[in-house]
């Protein structure tokens, strides 16, 4: 049977649950033990397909085209292993599972109650990692903060579980915060008590606390902690800000989390942590000999998290390069054709992010266009690669009402369409072109130098394609279809010919980059930025 671990919050959100997880998962795993991690999302969305970026950050699709907590980002690329729909739960789909059932008669007229019926469907859901996969431990974060009302029944069941189980095969891990205050000069932990004694009431008591900090916590104050929430001072464990998400393993090496956890599991593994290749990342990461500076051209700029795997996709092939890549980011909306020129001087290159509908369309086009016209290395995903279908047409083949149908469903030349089976389409949950798709790339395109293969498969995550009525047009004139869907003809490449490196992909390459496993894209995109500075 696998053991299981539970990741908890309180405090405050955003304390780093997700890197903590995947950080003891990636210590775990160097010890050759097999490990995976799920997350248990409480708010009522039946998955985040449907939110605003602005509302949780970017949607992470896996590659079995389930929509998830962009969490999962941060386990597939600590961990170089897929991730899939069993991985991420939310209360929407919890409830949405009960009422089906329910519907169905399964519960025998009995009256449908939040224990024992949602419970039991949360531990069934986190108890099935155990038939997916041949697994030692199982890892599973709670989202939200202990206190929430969302988060009781989640809790609930945890507790129900740990009973079952039993403690040898069921530990507790609390994420919490430790606040300094300038003013007293000095850390405090109040708010840790109160957020353990708000999970006692819970009927739970953590096995291992992690602190969150700014300041390195002294030994009186671990064991005023161990004290108060009754853990052993052993098992209080320093979270201080790291410089960077990667260093966090090697952190919670050093405070030996991964010896503990085994411990009081009980499992025997006298194996010590292989971290080579991750210390080889770091040590370029931190020390690069060059430095690109590189537009994100979109439209939910002011959450970072909203664009987060492009985010570290370049920290990867910066690292594989030995180069800071320095990520500037561009409102769209903000953009016209009298201030671009201004607002992308001294960029080496410019990559255009994916989003949807019409506000800030306008603004990519101007930037794809200046690019394109000055030969800076481009980079279009998504929507960044359809609206640079649609700045060629409008500007090189002089079809001036191109369009995308998403932003003008009107355009009289709709190089950028819908797929016919999305027409008929109302609901909009997990109804789009999603998951893994493969791709046939034409050999010689910039597309094959950067891959160094013919065919690979990427995530998709879209409802409108190139429209292929305007396919032979187009490549007559420069603008090359590099890589198509084998088996619909979709194309999911283009390039231009006469330019040093002008790509947009239909796919999201930053959804597969790991810190093993760097993206081939953005490996060559840096390099292309690199010699566009070097002239």
């Amino acid at each position: 049977m696998a053991k299981h671990i539970f990741v908890t919050g309180g405090v405050t959100s955003s304390l780093g649950k997700g890197i903590i997880a995947a950080s003891l998962a990636k210590l775990l795993q160097s010890r050759g033990l097999n490990v995976t991690i799920q997350k248990l999302d409480p708010y009522i969305n039946v998955d985040p397909g449907t939110l605003n970026p602005y509302e949780h950050g970017e949607c992470y699709v896996t590659e079995d085209g389930a929509e998830t907590d962009l969490d999962l980002g941060h386990y597939e690329r600590f961990l170089n292993r897929y991730t899939s729909q069993a991985n991420n739960v939310t209360t929407g789909r919890i409830y949405l599972n009960v009422i089906e059932k329910e519907r169905a008669g399964a519960f025998l007229g009995k009256t449908v109650q939040v224990i024992p019926h949602i419970t039991d469907e949360i531990k069934q859901h986190i108890k099935n990692h155990e038939t997916i996969g041949d697994y030692d431990i199982i890892i599973t974060e709670i989202g939200g903060t202990v206190g929430d009302i969302e988060s009781l029944p989640y809790l609930e069941a945890l507790r129900q579980l740990r009973r079952e189980v039993g403690k040898e095969n069921c530990i507790v891990i609390h994420l919490t915060l430790i606040p300094y205050l300038k003013a007293a000069k000095e850390l405090k932990t109040k708010p840790t008590q109160h957020s353990v004694k708000e999970l006692l009431q819970a009927g739970i008591q953590p096995d291992i606390l992690v602190c969150r900090t700014e300041h390195q916590l002294p030994n009186d104050l671990r064991e005023k902690l161990a004290l108060f929430c009754n853990v052993d001072e052993k098992s209080v464990i320093e979270a201080i800000d790291a410089e960077t998400i990667y260093d966090v393993p090697v952190l919670m090496l050093k405070e030996k989390l991964d010896k503990i956890v085994l411990k009081k599991l009980n499992i025997k593994n006298s194996n010590e942590p292989n971290l080579d290749s991750w210390k080889a990342f770091l040590g370029k990461l931190k020390n690069p000999t060059k430095e690109v500076r590189i537009g994100l051209v979109g439209k939910y700029n002011e959450l970072q998290d909203a664009y987060k795997s492009i985010y570290e996709t370049f920290i990867h092939a910066g690292a594989v390069n030995e180069c800071k890549v320095q990520v500037v980011p561009i409102h769209s909306e903000l953009l016209d054709e009298e201030n671009i020129g201004h607002k992308l001087t001294d960029l080496d290159g410019v990559l255009v992010a994916p989003g949807f509908g019409a506000r800030g369309f306008a603004g990519k086009l101007v930037a794809i266009r200046y690019v394109r016209e000055n030969k800076i290395p481009f980079l279009g995903i998504c929507l960044g690669m359809q609206s640079a279908v649609v700045e060629y047409c409008r500007n090189v083949l002089h079809l001036h009402q191109a369009n995308s149908v998403e932003v003008d469903s009107e355009t009289p030349n709709p190089v950028i369409d819908l797929m016919p089976e999305q027409k008929n389409i109302t609901l909009k949950g997990g109804t789009m072109r999603l998951g893994s798709y493969k791709c046939k790339i034409v050999k010689n395109s910039l597309a094959h130098k950067a891959y160094g293969q013919t065919e690979i498969a990427e995530r998709h995550r879209h409802r409108y394609e190139f429209n292929n009525t305007y396919l032979q047009q187009m490549e007559a004139s420069g603008l090359m279809a590099s890589g198509k869907n084998p088996d619909s003809g979709l194309v999911e490449i283009i390039e231009l010919k006469d330019h040093p490196f002008f790509i947009g992909v239909q796919f999201h390459p930053e959804l597969k980059s790991t810190v093993e496993n760097p993206h081939p894209l953005f490996i060559s995109f840096i390099k292309a930025a690199l010699q566009y500075k070097q002239r």
